[in-house]
């Protein structure tokens, strides 16, 4: 069953993820954003919808606490799907830091998705390398 696109839940469907290598590697070479609790990759998809890939590495530790960082992106994305720019695909890696929770992912990936969805509509890479320093 389809839903709605005026329905007031919030979910996080198959169609809303990057799942092949390639369209990883394409948002890498993107733009990108970091803070203290998560680093943002972006690129334009050319669709009405934005998706989000999740790269979580060894070094986040063992199996248990990684699928519990991948969960608490996804909840993220879940949650601010709706105020997220819209025809971008999303790379979140998250920092490797133990005390990083849901409400820092939330803030983080809100403010940086802001920052990059900026630059992206000001002209994209070559714009931003070009601004000088303040």
């Amino acid at each position: 069953m389809e839903s709605d696109p005026s329905d007031s839940r919030l979910t996080y469907r198959r169609h809303q993820r990057l799942r092949a290598t390639s369209e990883f590697r394409v948002c890498f070479d993107g733009l990108r954003a970091g803070d203290d609790h998560l680093l943002l990759f972006v690129q334009e998809n050319g669709t009405q919808q934005s998706r989000l890939g999740v790269s979580v590495s060894r070094k986040n530790g063992n199996a248990v606490a990684r699928n519990r960082k991948k969960r608490l992106l996804r909840e993220a994305f879940r949650l601010l799907q709706r105020d997220l720019p819209i025809g971008l695909d999303f790379v979140m890696v998250p920092r490797h830091r133990r005390d990083s929770g849901l409400t820092d992912f939330l803030a983080s990936l809100q403010r940086l998705s802001a920052k990059l969805n900026k630059r992206l509509r000001s002209g994209g890479i070559e714009q931003s390398h070009a601004e000088p320093a303040k």
